[in-house]
């Protein structure tokens, strides 16, 4: 049967209007009942999830997209992210840049929801929660449109999610998914301009590219990451080993996994194998530039970088690496290069530091840290909706706050303007 994408607009924009008039008493309780409703069903959804895996790995899916599919490991912290996102501050009614005019007149923004969220996401069906949770929070409803592999996972959350909604005295419709694969539908919701006030993709760049170019509604991109480390002749090399081991290992699938190793020319020498060898641990694939490959003679799972190489986000265990003479061909090289997600320097010069931050305008900038702190959890914004690129309004992990926009109160004395 046909989906009619006006009437999951209508009852969105409905549902929102109640829910802009509950306090944070009752979200939080609300909140709270989504992540003991989960963890009661676990089984169910688990089922979900072990059907559309064994349907991806049908399909062939690479071990990438599987990893981000499976819930197995996954569905405890995705509830105890809920809890934590109930213990936040709720940036609503929040009332900030006060001060009274030689008039009287008395100003001041209070923070609002932004009415209805079209998100757009593929493969990881923890997002379903995690947007659930956040919109919620922050009085949005929202229509969510997953990937066909991950369908049922999503059907199975989202009606767990319902039942929590009702039990807690909300409507069910703050939160809908669209049950259909078809890609018309993802058409449609871009031009329900006349119930949804956002659209946040979370995707490749392709998704991104199809939002912007037929939405009628404003679109917040992002996600997509290919990330940089600049290693120079000062930085603690012992310390520098494992952050980039890190920031590509420890979950090489994501956005904010490390893509492009630059390495000052004086110590490529004595850094480059070490680096290598500590990599090679974990069957790290190396696409080197020739300076490093002069240094990696012989050693396994190296080869010659390719045309087009920098710019990929490889989300696998494969690492670009390339030999650098100093800091400025490294900026030039990620100004190049690089999403604008995640950059880092790796160093003890403070005014190496301090050019880096200045010039590398990325939505998250680091200095001696791995790039896999890009993240609304690991920055204390309890889930996140999608990590940001762009400029406007939102940029970096995009938690609470940027879920929000805001009024201008203004209250007079009966005043009027001469």
């Amino acid at each position: 049967m046909a989906i009619d994408m006006h009437v999951l607009g209508q009852q969105a924009k409905q549902a929102s209007l109640v829910l802009r008039q509950m306090d944070t008493e009752a979200k939080n309780h609300a909140l709270l009942a989504i992540a003991d409703t989960i963890d009661a069903n676990q089984a169910v959804i688990l089922e979900a999830n072990s059907i559309d895996m064994e349907d991806g790995r049908k399909a062939g899916l690479t071990p990438v997209f599987l990893d981000r599919l499976n819930l197995a490991k996954r569905l405890q912290g995705v509830t105890a992210d809920v809890r934590r996102v109930a213990e936040l501050p709720d940036p609503v009614g929040q009332e900030y840049e006060k001060r009274t005019m030689p008039n009287g007149l008395q100003i001041r923004k209070r923070r609002v929801p932004i009415g209805v969220l079209g998100v757009i996401y593929e493969s990881r069906p923890n997002v379903t929660v995690d947007v659930a949770a956040l919109a919620l929070k922050t009085g949005n409803a929202v229509i969510l449109r997953g990937g066909s592999e991950t369908l049922k996972s999503n059907m199975a959350l989202v009606d767990t999610i319902r039942r929590a909604l009702e039990n807690a005295g909300f409507p069910a419709d703050i939160v809908q998914l669209i049950r259909d694969t078809d890609r018309r539908y993802v058409s449609d919701l871009l031009r329900l301009s006349d119930y949804v006030d956002m659209i946040i993709p979370r995707g490749g760049s392709g998704l991104h590219t199809f939002c912007r170019e037929h939405s009628t509604i404003p679109v917040i991109t992002g996600g997509i990451g290919i990330c940089h480390l600049y290693v120079d002749e000062t930085a603690d090399l012992d310390a520098a080993v494992e952050i980039v081991h890190n920031a590509k290992v420890q979950r090489p699938s994501v956005c904010n996994a490390l893509d492009t190793l630059l390495v000052q020319e004086s110590i490529a020498d004595g850094f480059i194998p070490r680096v290598a060898e500590r990599l090679a641990q974990d069957n790290v694939e190396l696409r080197v530039d020739e300076q490093a490959a002069a240094l990696l003679a012989g050693a396994a799972n190296v080869q010659p970088v390719a045309d087009g190489d920098w710019d990929m986000e490889w989300l696998a265990l494969i690492l670009g690496i390339r030999v650098v003479p100093d800091l400025a061909t490294a900026i030039a090289h990620i100004q190049q290069h690089g999403t604008a997600h995640s950059d880092g320097i790796l160093t003890t010069d403070p005014v190496s530091i301090e050019r880096f931050l200045n010039e590398i305008d990325s939505a998250a900038v680091y200095v001696n840290a791995s790039t896999r702190f890009t993240d609304g959890s690991q920055l204390g914004l309890g889930a996140e909706i999608a990590i940001s690129t762009q400029k406007l309004h939102a940029r970096g992990p995009m938690g609470l706050e940027e879920l929000t926009t805001y009024k201008w109160i203004i209250i007079g004395e009966g005043h009027v303007r001469p």
